[in-house]
């Protein structure tokens, strides 16, 4: 089958877009999916992204990382917008529908930003470890040097360890730059490697930090990934909920072309 595709990338973290407001490619099989992302044999990226019409909002994403599983992806999400103002509509804001519910995403010049779902229930395993849930799972650890640090390692171990293994989990290293500045690495589920940023996880760092360190009110902090910069904001309140979380960031075109697969 022949593919038009798109490529899309958001802090590194890439994407293949499909156009299927027509339904062409409605019978998408986890064999193209795997090909299409396979970074040898095919276009190469970290999921792949079919959008789809919708009829009560502006588009739906169907997201599939490039193991063909699904979840909720918020650099893709923020490519998406990018991807459906590019070519299908031209808004300054876009309301859809994602896997984990309805979503909004606005521009703010360059940066596109996400909101995502309130926060009301985070684990703390200790004072620097938390698992929570934003959109995708995530183990967030906080560490002194992330940049030499061995993220997929940790990452395999924490993901395929008896209480993750089944589900899966994506694994966040943390390292604390200041009140308001995080560097982050990520393992992610799905793809089983470390990718160059991850927004869920980026996401998730920021709420763990925010809890880590007791936070009232409304806040945004940056986020250094190896792709690329990121922010959150949010409005932390009652101990230990979060809302108005909008995830905040680049979203570019890379390039488009034709496969048969």
């Amino acid at each position: 089958m022949e593919f038009d595709f798109y490529k899309y990338q958001g802090a590194g973290n890439d994407f293949v877009f499909l156009d299927n407001f027509s339904g062409k490619y409605d019978d998408l099989t986890l064999t193209q999916i795997e090909r299409l992302c396979d970074r040898r044999s095919g276009i190469g990226g970290d999921g792949l992204i079919k959008i789809d019409k919708s009829v009560d909002w502006d588009f739906n994403m169907d997201y599939y990382n490039s193991d063909g599983s699904k979840s909720f992806c918020g650099n893709g999400a923020r490519c998406a917008v990018r991807f459906v103002h590019d070519l299908l509509l031209k808004k300054d804001s876009y309301t859809f529908n994602a896997i984990d519910g309805v979503h909004k995403g606005r521009f703010f010049g360059t940066n596109i930003s996400i909101d995502m779902h309130n926060i009301d229930e985070i684990e703390k395993i200790n004072e620097n470890t938390f698992v929570l849930n934003t959109g995708s799972p995530h183990y967030i650890q906080f560490h002194d040097k992330v940049e030499q640090f061995d993220i997929v390692s940790f990452g395999q171990k924490i993901r395929y360890s008896e209480r993750f293994k089944m589900e899966g989990i994506n694994v966040n290293a943390v390292q604390i730059l200041s009140d308001n500045e995080l560097f982050i690495r990520t393992y992610e589920r799905g793809v089983e490697d470390e990718t160059l940023a991850c927004g869920t996880g980026i996401a998730a760092a920021v709420i763990a930090f925010a809890e880590k360190q007791n936070r009232e009110g409304d806040a945004k902090i940056q986020v250094k990934a190896m792709g690329g910069n990121l922010a959150v904001s949010f409005h932390a309140y009652d101990e230990g909920r979060y809302k108005s979380i909008k995830l905040i960031g680049p979203a570019e075109f890379v390039y488009k072309g034709t496969i048969d697969v």
